[in-house]
């Protein structure tokens, strides 16, 4: 720092010329941030274009003025304000104050100052530095920066902050724990390397965020994740923001990149969604045991209600009745192959009988009435083609395409009159626990009609 600046006859500062001195002047004039610097006497000798912004004194009226008395402050304000910035000479570190000073016009202004000690070449105080914005304007900033530390340190949703090739540049701990792997893992990598399905609605609403600015409406995303132990599939709530630098030029159209938050509502989205598909399926149930009930015959009623309840919830569906030697026959099927799709309707009469091997999942069921379910060699792993489905689907007497059954007993009076099986092809998920609780529903409904023989019926 200089002490020996004055002022000349045109007022603006005049300082020695020394090498780099043009260069120091332009770098304090292009601060953001309002500077003057003060000598060991407590005299004004740098004041930039920001001060003069926002107090409206120029540095040539403000370079070699004691103090701020008479000018940049009142007199009842001025001594105090001019020993607090001094004291940074004394005191290690930087110094944090807030008091007022006067504009050219009059009007006060509340500032907050950030002020530093100087030492000369000998080691001994030589001035001060200080710093200085608008109060609110440094609240404004430090709320920005505190907002952007408190989501990126462990806030409840995670935060991705996504650089312009759509690679995570920052995420906080709670969006590691999401993807499965340490936040080094991931930053720098393309989305797709740790999403599957579901990168492409993610990438597409970035892009659009970078592109037009404007942030989508938060939105469900069903992702995805790729791991170590295999994928996993989660429904997150995003929302997406544009990072625009506060440094760049107004008409400036390259952003840094975008903020990606979102929260995992999984569990929500599932229940929901389980809420749902029960209405509906309980609905149907309704519907098919109206249409039921129109039917004369116990054998095509029962055969009505399935081809009512079928739609939706699984491909085929058997019905096979027990006879008192053990035997199973089958009497309702709904047409697989060429014929499909169609009614569910009796075999033939008498039925045919199903040569099960000993191992079947319906013998089983009849001898301890409890729902079965079995599954084809491969079916639940993801992304096979689960090769020997159709061997394994011929061997127990079902449709070529089958890869998942369920087989309920059909239970009433106290004796299990038959079983009732549903199939899946690979298409749809494996039967759940949801999935078995309503078809037992469905098992008691048919099994109510098989129970009663066609002369009996009024």
């Amino acid at each position: 720092m200089s002490t020996g600046s004055t002022r000349d006859t045109t007022g603006t500062a005049s300082v020695p010329e020394v090498p780099g001195v043009d260069l120091l002047a332009a770098l304090l004039d292009g601060m953001d941030a309002a500077l003057c610097a003060l000598d060991a006497t407590g005299t004004v000798t740098h004041w930039n274009r920001e001060a003069e912004r926002i107090l409206g004194w120029s540095a040539r009226e403000a370079v070699g003025r004691h103090g701020f008395d008479g000018w940049a402050a009142r007199s009842a304000d001025a001594e105090e304000v001019l020993a607090r910035l001094m004291c940074a000479m004394t005191v290690p570190g930087r110094q944090v104050h807030e008091f007022a000073l006067l504009r050219k016009d009059g009007g006060r202004v509340l500032v907050r100052a950030q002020t530093t000690g100087v030492r000369g070449a000998d080691g001994r105080p030589a001035g001060v530095y200080c710093a200085f914005g608008e109060t609110h304007v440094q609240i404004d900033l430090e709320r920005s920066l505190a907002l952007g530390e408190g989501l990126l340190a462990d806030a409840a949703w995670g935060v991705v902050l996504v650089d312009a090739d759509l690679r995570p540049a920052v995420l906080n701990g709670h969006a590691a724990r999401a993807f499965g792997a340490p936040r080094a893992a991931l930053l720098g990598r393309p989305l797709g390397d740790l999403v599957g399905q579901g990168v492409d609605e993610l990438e597409s609403a970035l892009l659009h965020v970078l592109a037009s600015g404007s942030a989508p409406e938060p939105a469900d995303v069903w992702v995805t994740l790729r791991g170590p132990h295999g994928e996993r599939r989660r429904c997150w709530r995003c929302g997406f923001v544009r990072l625009a630098s506060p440094f760049a030029e107004a008409d400036d159209p390259v952003p840094l990149g975008a903020g990606w938050l979102f929260q995992d509502v999984t569990d929500a989205r599932r229940a929901t969604q389980d809420a749902d598909r029960l209405t509906l399926r309980f609905a149907r149930l309704h519907r098919a045991c109206a249409a039921a009930a129109e039917c004369e015959d116990p054998l095509r009623a029962a055969g009505a209600l399935l081809d009512a309840v079928l739609t939706g919830y699984a491909d085929h569906v058997l019905v096979d009745r027990a006879t008192p030697d053990g035997r199973l026959v089958r009497i309702l099927a709904s047409p697989s192959g060429a014929a499909a799709p169609g009614p569910v309707a009796p075999v033939a009469s008498g039925g045919i009988p199903t040569r099960y091997p000993a191992a079947h999942p319906a013998l089983r069921v009849v001898a301890h009435p409890a729902p079965a379910r079995a599954e084809a060699p491969g079916a639940a792993v993801p992304d096979t083609s689960a090769s020997g489905a159709p061997r394994w689907a011929a061997d127990h007497r079902w449709p070529a395409d089958t890869m998942r059954a369920l087989c309920l007993p059909l239970r009433a009076g106290g004796r299990t009159l038959g079983v009732l099986t549903f199939l899946r092809s690979g298409f749809r998920p494996p039967f759940c626990r949801e999935d078995t609780a309503y078809a037992e529903t469905v098992a008691a409904q048919v099994a109510a009609r098989l129970a009663v023989p066609a002369a009996e019926q009024p």
